[in-house]
């Protein structure tokens, strides 16, 4: 199984030391927890084999970059440096991407 990102189109500069927090989830449980190396513009590939003690069934898939808080419900960009003038960021949504795998015995 592969769990893959393009790089972004807005430049977020992650940084060359940049990491990808994948987690699998099944039945409430949860089967596997890495991190994975990202490139600065937010790309990765992160390749695992699901777990053989999952639960059969419906899990959820989700990356986010691993340490990082650029959403603080406070409308702050916490990766910003004071270079950026008010009005030139673009907000994001900051609701956790999830995507379904069906797990089959």
């Amino acid at each position: 199984m592969s769990v893959i990102a393009p790089d972004a189109d807005c430049d977020p500069r992650y940084g060359e030391n940049a990491r990808i927090h994948v987690t699998v989830t099944d039945a409430g449980a949860k089967v596997l927890d890495a991190t994975s190396p990202m490139n600065d513009a937010g790309g990765f590939t992160y390749s695992f084999t699901v777990p053989v003690d999952s639960a059969a069934g419906a899990a959820t898939v989700t990356a986010m970059p691993y340490n990082i808080d650029w959403c603080d419900d406070t409308g702050r960009n916490n990766r910003a440096d004071g270079s950026v003038r008010a009005g030139e960021l673009t907000r994001a949504s900051c609701a956790q991407p999830v995507r379904i795998l069906t797990i089959t015995p």
